[in-house]
Parts: structure tokens; sequence; C-alpha cells
């Protein structure tokens, strides 16, 4: 997979209010178990679990099971290639060549 697809897919993983409750939810309570993810976000179990499976997928967070119950932790490195891009993501230089130029406007 290529940085870019890496970049879209972590963006399509949180590209939900509820996944990035869940996101800031893990890392302010780490090792959070699935029933209080549910609490927190105030939704149905179901629908949590399908937030939970696509973060997972996306590696975004880890579940790990312990006995009837799942713990789930975030994993900040897997968001390291979408931390660099929007760390990157600045104004551009005042004097940036795609800068309209008050002469050319009409």
């Amino acid at each position: 997979m290529s940085n870019e697809e890496t970049v879209a897919h972590l963006a399509k993983a949180l590209a939900h209010p509820a996944r990035i409750r869940i996101v800031r939810l893990l890392q302010a309570t780490p090792g959070c178990i699935g029933g209080a993810i549910v609490e927190a976000v105030g939704l149905a179990q179901s629908t949590v679990s399908e937030h939970l499976r696509i973060l997972k997928a996306a590696g975004v967070i880890t579940g790990e099971i312990d006995g009837p119950r799942i713990c789930y932790a975030l994993d900040p490195a897997a968001l390291q290639p979408l931390s660099t891009l929007i760390a990157g993501l600045a104004s551009p230089d005042s004097k940036a060549c795609c800068q309209p130029d008050a002469k050319e406007t009409p």
C-alpha cells in the first residue's frame, strides 16, 4: 500500500464523529473495555462494535481478549502517516507561485 493509500485509509477510518470520540476516549483511558466504550459514546452496542471493527481494521486500535470481554487500546504509531501529512500542511509562503496576483484579478 502506498503512503497516499495508507493516509486515505486512515482518514476514512476516522471519518465519523463516533470514531473520533472512541479514539479520544482510548487516548484518555487506555485499555478500555468494550462496555465502557458503549456507555461513554452513547450509541447502541452493535453500532459501537461496528465502529470499533473499522478502527481495528485500519490499525488505529488494538483489541485484546481478556476473558469474556475485549480491552481496546489506541495505537498512536498507526496514525503517524496521517499525522505527518497534517503536520506538513502549512500556510503557503506569501511569495508562493500559486497565490493570485492582485493585478490579475478582474
